[in-house]
């Protein structure tokens, strides 16, 4: 690179730019790897943003933004980048793919999600391999909005719709083991959960060791009430996925079945020693970094934090809130909503969601136990993280209710679901 770039597009200096052009993408791919190995996506798309005025009909430019994008978060804008990048190559699978994906997962976009895999099918053999991966996002866009849908007639035509589509993706791609995984799902789905476990072990023959495979599993021999199978193939994942709360939380409802609160409690024990050390090899690799990876800045903590579950039989450490240092406490009491805004976390969100979900498991196997001092510990320090979530606000009401206190339960009842209308388990508490 050098100072005398040429930016003009007069025709007469169609080749000066060409080069300045291809010096200014080697330096920018330089800078991507730089940022990226450091997790500096933010940084990155700023630049590469800047980089736009000049970069006009640069297909790689524009995509290495809408990566950049994606990679900090800024999932609508990669959107509105990616449809930019589909009118450079309209015939270039990977880019409507892409753009399906963050639809799909990020955004909850049903509607675009569609539109974007539909791009990829219509391409028919020009897609290649992609295909059936256009077929599998369609698939999954039907199955969402069957989720979504609030008639029976129509969900049971989307699901039938998202089926159809499925099985069309794994006609063209029987060896894709994703592709079978989410025919196995919609299967379990619509109920049809022999096929389904049928299906499923398809799949993990051609992958043995797939976590969402082996969930899943689990979660079907469950439905079928084969609960040891359904333990023996989550523990058999969790060996191979130790730090996957998604299977821990599984193998808690399914010890609490089979086992009793008793045993599902040692696994919660187990869950916050995990996140405890998730927290702490971020904290560290933050600080190697100079900064979070994510888009909100943070404040620094104190080290030296403990987490814990109160022992259900010690009658004094129920009231003892000094005994456990959750590093999850804020200095003051924040909301739900402002959390997403606020500088006052270190992490990803989600790690956060999760050390939330597991209080509230550990205070409702508590107060299955009819444990119900350590069950408002356990509440009290979900409250400290999310103190308007409807989660939190449903399992006061709970704790109210088992307490006797019909009116204070009625009211939390009612603020839960002001905060989620949709709550059933509310709906039926109030």
């Amino acid at each position: 690179a050098n100072r005398d770039a040429v930016i003009s597009r007069a025709p007469d200096q169609q080749n000066d730019r060409a080069v300045s052009l291809q010096d200014t993408s080697a330096v920018y791919d330089l800078l991507t790897i730089t940022l990226g190995r450091r997790g500096q996506y933010v940084m990155l798309s700023e630049c590469l943003e800047r980089a736009m005025k000049f970069a006009f009909d640069e297909f790689h430019l524009w995509y290495q933004l809408a990566l950049s994008m994606v990679a900090c978060g800024k999932s609508a804008y990669a959107v509105s980048v990616l449809k930019e990048c589909a009118k450079l190559r309209p015939m270039d699978p990977t880019v409507p793919l892409l753009a399906a994906k963050v639809c799909i997962g990020s955004l909850h976009w049903l509607e675009e999600g569609e539109y974007f895999a539909k791009i990829v099918i219509d391409l028919g053999e020009d897609a290649g391999e992609s295909l059936a991966k256009g077929y599998l996002a369609l698939g999954l866009t039907y199955s969402l909005q069957a989720t979504d849908a609030t008639l029976k007639g129509t969900q049971d035509e989307l699901n039938k719709k998202a089926l159809q589509t499925l099985e069309r993706a794994r006609d063209l791609a029987p060896e894709d083991h994703q592709v079978i995984l989410y025919l196995s799902l919609q299967l379990a789905l619509v109920r049809q959960i022999s096929d389904a476990i049928e299906h499923l072990q398809e799949a993990l023959q051609l992958c043995k060791d797939d976590m969402n495979s082996l969930h899943l599993l689990a979660l079907l021999f469950s439905a079928q009430k084969h609960y040891q199978h359904a333990l023996d193939v989550i523990n058999m994942a969790v060996v191979e996925y130790p730090e996957s709360f998604s299977l821990l939380f599984t193998k808690v409802k399914l010890e609490w079945i089979h086992k009793g609160p008793e045993e599902a409690l040692v696994t919660c024990r187990h869950m916050l020693q995990m996140w405890q050390m998730v927290y702490n090899v971020l904290q560290h690799s933050g600080s190697e970094k100079g900064s979070s990876v994510t888009e909100t800045p943070v404040i620094k903590k104190h080290n030296g934090l403990h987490l814990t579950l109160p022992d259900a039989h010690d009658t004094d450490s129920g009231s003892q809130r000094a005994s456990s240092l959750a590093a999850s406490r804020l200095e003051q009491a924040m909301s739900e909503i402002t959390m997403q805004s606020s500088a006052m976390k270190q992490g990803p969100m989600q790690l956060w969601t999760a050390l939330e979900q597991i209080w509230l498991q550990a205070a409702e196997l508590f107060m299955e136990q009819q444990h119900l001092k350590e069950a408002g510990f356990c509440i009290q320090e979900a409250a400290s993280l999310f103190p308007t979530s409807h989660a939190v606000l449903y399992m006061r009401g709970r704790l109210a209710e088992m307490k006797g206190n019909l009116e204070e339960a009625r009211q939390l009842y009612d603020e839960a679901l002001t905060v989620n209308p949709a709550g059933v388990e509310i709906m039926h508490s109030l």
